[in-house]
């Protein structure tokens, strides 16, 4: 059906992985906004505590592999979703080390931070919160809490994000806003995307699809984008819009809630 979790995202490539368990017996795809914030707190291994010892706000770059902080190391930027991110203690290399850059404000032990990520300076992350292996958190992130980003993601410069979840190799580069999202397999955001959330009023959101009346009953509801959709630069979604698989969306569009299938070709 249109509506559910596997028409939207290729679940069989998360089989062996714990968000697979996120979309378990889901009827409708927008319930897994619901169970987002208790399954983050259930599944979250915070080992950042030691590194926020001295305040939130990081003093020195530190390196991290699982629970083990190696501090003042020295590194060679490069692109952590190709494994060219190298982190140095002490003149020696350590394979798979994230890299926690001077000046990243930690809120919160309920941070997990996995092997080969990068978070930048200047980025601020407020638990519960999962940044997966080799994803980034770039300059100037707002990680509001309730944030899941699976390997290979990113949350980029002056992006914010809050009660979202960004799946293996999804993107939100640059000036975004992902509120109460759902983003597939390699969806690509362009510059200053917006994904909003609240609507100017309390009504449910409705979706008439296939001769179908759906009601969602939710305050807060941005966009849910399957797998490899990329919208263009300065696209705003209104809330509760839905896009399948493989759609493109036009610089400059507004998008007016509903839903659209996969490989719809949009502009407004």
């Amino acid at each position: 059906m249109w509506y559910s979790p596997g028409n939207f995202f290729n679940l069989a490539l998360i089989q062996d992985s714990p968000v697979h368990r996120l979309f378990e017996g889901l009827t409708y795809v927008w319930e897994a906004l619901d169970r987002l914030e208790p399954f983050i707190r259930r599944e979250v291994r915070g080992n950042v505590a030691k590194l926020r010892r001295s305040g939130d706000l990081t003093g020195k770059a530190a390196g991290l592999i699982g629970n083990q902080i190696f501090e003042e190391v020295e590194y060679t930027l490069g692109d952590p979703l190709n494994g060219d991110l190298t982190v140095y203690h002490k003149g020696r290399p350590l394979p798979g080390a994230a890299l926690i850059m001077p000046g990243v404000a930690l809120c919160g032990d309920d941070i997990e931070i996995g092997d080969g990520a990068l978070i930048e300076t200047g980025a601020m992350i407020k638990g519960p919160a999962i940044i997966g292996p080799r994803s980034e958190v770039r300059q100037g992130a707002y990680i509001r809490g309730v944030v899941m980003s699976s390997p290979g993601a990113v949350i980029g410069h002056a992006t914010e994000a809050k009660n979202a979840l960004l799946l293996p190799g999804a993107k939100a580069g640059h000036f975004a806003y992902l509120g109460d999202s759902l983003l597939g397999f390699n969806v690509n955001l362009g510059a200053g995307t917006i994904l909003a959330n609240l609507k100017m009023n309390d009504s449910p959101h409705i979706f008439k699809v296939e001769g179908q009346r759906l009601k969602a009953d939710r305050r807060k509801f941005g966009a849910i984008l399957g797998d490899h959709t990329e919208t263009g630069c300065n696209t705003v979604t209104n809330p509760g819009t839905l896009l399948g698989p493989n759609c493109r969306v036009l610089p400059n569009s507004s998008l007016a809630s509903g839903y659209r299938p996969g490989g719809t070709f949009l502009n407004r």
